[in-house]
Formats: structure tokens, sequence, C-alpha cells
């Protein structure tokens, strides 16, 4: 028989007391490290602001304050508890003084504020107490406190806020027990009213915050959907101008392959030439339909039909007729050879121009006219203003903006130019300027 050896036994469980230490241990360590390290820049709030005298106002009302509670806090100490001049004074600077830094530093000041507080109500133990005297914390003493304890809520975390007022409410509790019949509430009012003060500035830091977040997000966003449009414009350009292209190298394929029988008495290293450059048109061709398709995601039919240009400018007036705009056409009877780029992008502003009055201006009276000069074409769209009561033209403002971007991609990507912006009669105007001669466009913004 064969004796095996019995598993060992597993491990004893950590003790639950020794867990609760370690994380006892970890928040003392985060709320030592919060206590003395603030958790904001000594910057002033509103420093942002674009107005002076907003950035101003947290400077007024520190000094404001410190001119107020220092002397009277002297002077209360040295009239009504009997402190001498030179301790009242010093006792004074200690616990009004640090108000300067309540804009920039709270927490710092709280630093000085509280051992100041602490010592000055051990030294009125040594004098008889006044008839009307409150005790640990006078009046001045107790409000620089309140005070200080709302600007520690506005600007720190909400650990190192708990943690100021838990130290500040326990010295008022060791302070009343230690000496009870001297006690006579400030004690217990500083730790109620100093809880709510807090309370409303974590709630007020809290709220700003959230704000400030909000508007990063919403400035994201905004960014996002201006890359994401300008992306979707280029994808939709793209498409377009390949089957431009795609046309052009269909026909060099053609002409190639069909050029030795067109053309007689070719030496065989022409006919070779001509197989090559047929050969490599069809490689092209292959490689541009591999991009085309997953640029065409949808393989609808629709981005497979003839791309529309200045032909078809005479149905989409009339379409946009139907629709209830009234529209003027106003184009040369003959055009000169328009490239097919610049043929589909003349088409498109005039599309995406009449759609945005119909959007932003609807009824407004409209001239469309595109004229040439026989080496630009120009592309005018005019509106004024809208017919119905309550849809004021807004193009910027009350819409996305996608079309003109749109329009400025395509008429850079032709090497144009694009003028576009409101009139003085209220109406809106969009002037395109297109080469008819290939130019190198301009190059592609970073997205």
């Amino acid at each position: 028989m064969t004796s095996s050896t019995p598993p060992p036994p597993p491990p004893p469980p950590l003790p639950v007391a020794d867990g609760l230490v370690s994380a006892a241990r970890r928040n003392l360590r985060g709320v030592a490290h919060g206590l003395t390290h603030p958790s904001h820049p000594p910057v002033p709030p509103l420093a942002g602001s674009p107005r002076r005298w907003r950035r101003l106002v947290p400077y007024v009302v520190v000094f404001v304050l410190t001119a107020l509670f220092l002397p009277v806090t002297m002077t209360m100490l040295a009239n009504e508890y009997g402190v001498g001049a030179w301790p009242a004074g010093l006792l004074a600077v200690g616990q009004a003084a640090p108000l300067l830094m309540l804009a920039h530093r709270p927490l710092q000041a709280w630093w000085i504020v509280f051992p100041a507080g602490v010592l000055g109500a051990l030294v009125l133990l040594a004098h008889p107490q006044p008839t009307q005297g409150i005790w640990p914390w006078p009046p001045p003493t107790l409000f620089c406190f309140l005070f200080l304890l709302l600007a520690v809520a506005l600007r720190e975390t909400r650990r190192t806020t708990v943690a100021v007022w838990a130290l500040t409410a326990t010295a008022s509790l060791v302070l009343h027990l230690s000496v009870p019949e001297r006690s006579n509430g400030s004690a217990g009012l500083l730790a109620i009213f100093g809880a709510l003060v807090m309370v409303i500035g974590a709630v007020v830091r809290e709220r700003g915050v959230a704000q400030r977040r909000l508007a990063e997000q919403e400035t994201i966003s905004v960014a996002e959907r201006a890359r994401r449009t300008l992306l979707e414009e280029r994808t939709r350009i793209a498409r377009e101008l390949h089957d431009v292209v795609a046309h052009h190298m269909s026909v060099i394929t053609v002409q190639a392959d069909s050029a030795p029988y067109r053309i007689s008495g070719l030496p065989q290293e022409v006919r070779e030439e001509f197989e090559s450059i047929a050969a490599s048109a069809r490689e092209s061709l292959t490689e541009m339909r591999r991009l085309l398709a997953v640029l065409r995601s949808d393989g609808s039919a629709g981005e497979r039909a003839p791309q529309p240009g200045l032909d078809r400018v005479q149905q989409l007036v009339e379409a946009t007729v139907r629709a209830g705009l009234p529209v003027e056409l106003s184009m040369a009877a003959r055009l000169p050879d328009v490239p097919q780029a610049v043929d589909l992008s003349a088409y498109r502003i005039v599309q995406e121009a009449l759609a945005n009055v119909i959007r932003h201006a609807p009824g407004a009276r409209t001239r469309v006219s595109i004229l040439t000069d026989g080496t630009h074409l120009m592309v005018l769209v005019v509106n004024g203003l809208t017919e119905k009561p309550g849809s004021p033209l807004e193009p910027e403002s009350s819409g996305t903006g996608h079309g003109l971007v749109g329009m400025r991609e395509r008429v850079r990507l032709t090497g144009g130019t694009l003028d576009t912006g409101p009139l003085p009669d209220g109406g809106f105007r969009v002037a395109a300027r297109l080469p008819l001669t290939p130019v190198a466009p301009a190059a592609p913004e970073d997205s």
C-alpha cells in the first residue's frame, strides 16, 4: 500500500481587525495629506474672469474682513476681558490677520487661526470673565472661524473640509469639558454654525465643479461634432471624387487597350508600352474600387448613381420652388468645359445653400447665379429676409454649421475661394469662385 501525503492546510484568513486597522491607517494618511497639502493652486476665485472688477472682488472682501475684525478683536480682548495691550494685539493678529489669506490659501490660514484661537481661550482663563463675556470663543473669534470654515469648504475637498470641522469641533468640546463652569455656549455654537456654513460652502463648491465639468464636456462635444462633420464631409467628397477619377481611369484603360487595334504599324515596344499603361490603369481602378467599398459602408444604390452637376441645377431650383421657396435662377447660356470636380462642387454648393435658406429663412426670395469669366466659375446664392415671422435668418447660431463646413471643404479641395456672411438688409450671401483649370488645393487642416 502507498501512503498519500495529506494536502497542506489552507492559510488562515486575514483577521477582520487587521483589515479595519489597515483601512483606518489609509484614511488617516489621506486626511493628514489633505490637511497639509491644499487641493487647489494658490489662485483666488474669479481669477479667470474677463472683467477686472470681478477679479478684484475676492481681494476687496478679505481686506474688508481683516480691517473689520483686527481692531474689533484687539479692542474686545483688551477692554472686555482685561487682556494687556501687547497680548491682546498679538492674539488679534494671530486670529484676524490670516483672513487676508482666505482668497488664495484658506487652509494655511486655518492652521494659523486655529492654534491662535485655542491659545486665546487659554489666555482668557487667566483673567476674570466679564459679566457678558463668552468663552472659549469671543464673538470676533467666533465669526473669524465661521468665515474661515466657509472659505475652506469653498476651496478644499470634502474629506479635508470634514477634517477641519472635526478638529475645530473637538477643540471646542475639549475646552468646554475642561472648564465647564467657564463655558457658556460658544463652543457649541462654533460646532453647529461651523457645520452649517461648511455644508453651504461644500454645496456651492461641488455645484461649481459640476458646472465646470459640464462646460468642459460641452466644449469637447462641440469640437468632436465639428471634427466628425469635417471627416464625414471629407469622406463624402472622397467618394464623389473617386467616381470622377474612376471615369478618367476607365477611359485611359480603354484607349490603351484599343490603341494597337486603332493604330496600325505600331512597333512591338510601343504595343508593350500601351499594355503596361492599361495594366497600371486597371490596377489603379481595382485599388480605388477597394477604397470605395470601404467608404461606402451601406453600398446603397444611391451611391452608385451618376453624380449630379450643373446640368441638374435647373431641376434643383424647380424642386425648391415646389417646396415653397421663391427662387430665381440666372445661368450662363453656354459654359466652357467644366472639370467634373468643379461641376459636382458647384452643384453641391447650390444645393446646400438652398437647403440652408429653407431651414433658416423659409419663404425668403432667393437668387441663384452661375457665371463664368473664362478662367473661373462663379456661384452666387443670395437670399433676403424671411417672409414668415418667427423664423429669423441665423445660419451660424441656430444651425449646426455643417453645411458651411462642407462648402468650405469642397471649395478648398478644388483650389477656389468661398465668401459667406450676412447682408446689411438682413439676408445672407454665399459666393464661391471655382477655378476651371486644375489648381493644387490647399493642404487640409488637422482635425
